[in-house]
């Protein structure tokens, strides 16, 4: 099972052909032992998968590894031994889109943007979430697992074509 996957930039002189390819990037976050099969769906077709942490059980990453390669960050309920193999950061290139994944972005200890990051990806706070800041993506899925209080149960994906990069929110249940 791949958790992270290689994180080299692009080479400089890759021709533009290259450049127009379109992924699409699953992210999932605080499932907290629980993949719903509305998130298994919601997240089929994407060439990556990001999960930004809380876990909460190893094989919730082999499921999502059947769908796409997984890059995942540890998060604060993930205390098991097979928790500790995951890191509290990575990151995660595709094309020319760098981007950094940690689970509470109140840990961000770098600036994104001087670091050419395109987006920061995180969860913890379980309430979906995307904005702009200084022209990096700032983008938080919202909770997978368990719903808690009343905020909705979602999943996030990101488009990447060369470096235009859009977000999305998919509510999984009404």
């Amino acid at each position: 099972m791949k958790k992270n996957m290689p994180s080299s930039r692009p080479s400089e002189t890759k021709s533009k052909i290259t450049d127009l390819r379109q992924w699409t990037v699953g992210v999932i976050s605080d499932t907290h032992g629980l993949l719903r099969p509305e998130a298994i769906a919601a997240l089929q077709g994407s060439d990556y998968i990001i999960h930004a942490g809380d876990v909460g059980d190893a094989d919730i990453l082999g499921q999502l590894a059947r769908i796409a390669p997984v890059t995942a960050v540890r998060g604060n309920v993930d205390r098991e031994r097979w928790a500790r193999e995951l890191p509290e950061t990575n990151i995660l290139q595709v094309g020319a889109a760098a981007i950094y994944v940690l689970h509470d972005v109140n840990r961000l200890d770098l600036d994104p943007g001087s670091a050419r990051f395109a987006a920061v990806v995180f969860g913890h706070s379980h309430r979906p979430a995307q904005e702009m800041r200084k022209g990096v993506l700032f983008f938080n899925p919202g909770a997978a697992g368990p719903r808690r209080f009343n905020l909705p149960v979602t999943i996030g994906r990101l488009r990447i074509a060369g470096t235009s990069l859009s977000a999305e929110i998919v509510d999984l249940l009404p």
